[in-house]
């Protein structure tokens, strides 16, 4: 009989009396894996669509590591997948994400996301996000206690006037040379942004920024935009539901 694999790891499950002689070196590829499922590993971003390997009985493949740091640069909006089965079966995996990528030169901002093989939703990931994932199969991907580590990035007015937010985005607008608008997301209850002023001089006092809800989600329970016009600013908005939509759950104004 041959041998067959376990449903998450890929692990080479060995039939009784079958594999005479390669005990060993099956043993030994086993335990590499599970020391993998509990490592880190970089993992290059080399194209716009990549897929992660849980591929049988390998303790090199890069699915089957805990953290995973994805590095490079983005040519494009770029889709990250889990594979949703193995030989083994439909498997399940938590694991962390660190973004360390490059998105372009703003204005240029190529978006990250992550799913599973025939997943309907996609996760998208923040700049510089580290975030706690769980892959079930097809099932959409799920976010697991939020985001471990909201991630930055700087808005200058000069070359940017528009940027449409991810969920756990910080993000830092310099309005010195022109107003600048924001949409949000799509909103899901929990998401969560942060918005500051770090002009030098001449800030949202000057040169707003509008805040511009997606869709028909509302903002402070109106389908209507919002305008930061006071120096030195920082807010943070709080997806709570299809009623109030985004409320502030800071503002320093």
């Amino acid at each position: 009989m041959a041998s067959s694999y376990s449903t998450d790891l890929s692990l080479e499950l060995v039939a009784t009396g079958e594999k005479a002689g390669l005990w060993g070196t099956i043993n030994n590829t086993n335990l590499q894996v599970l020391e993998a499922a509990t490592a880190f590993l970089e993992v290059p971003i080399t194209g716009t669509s990549q897929t992660l390997s849980l591929a049988d009985g390998s303790a090199t493949a890069d699915g089957k590591h805990f953290y995973l740091k994805l590095t490079g640069g983005l040519t494009g909006d770029t889709t990250l997948t889990m594979p949703a089965s193995t030989t083994g079966g439909t498997t399940t995996r938590v694991y962390i994400i660190e973004d360390a990528t490059t998105r372009g030169t703003l204005p240029t901002h190529h978006s990250l996301s992550i799913t599973t093989t025939g997943g309907a939703t996609a996760v998208p990931v923040g700049d510089g996000n580290i975030m706690l994932l769980v892959s079930n199969g097809a099932t959409p991907l799920t976010t697991l206690g939020g985001i471990l580590n909201q991630g930055y990035i700087e808005i200058d007015s000069a070359s940017t006037t528009a940027f449409t937010a991810v969920n756990g985005n910080q993000i830092g607008v310099d309005t010195v040379s022109n107003i600048v608008t924001i949409t949000l997301p799509a909103g899901v209850v929990g998401n969560e942004i942060t918005i500051m002023d770090v002009s030098a001089s001449n800030g949202f006092a000057t040169n707003k920024c509008t805040i511009s809800p997606n869709g028909t989600d509302k903002i402070q329970g109106l389908n209507a935009a919002k305008d930061l016009t006071t120096n030195n600013q920082s807010v943070t908005l709080f997806f709570t539901g299809a009623d109030k939509g985004w409320q502030f759950k800071t503002n320093t104004a």
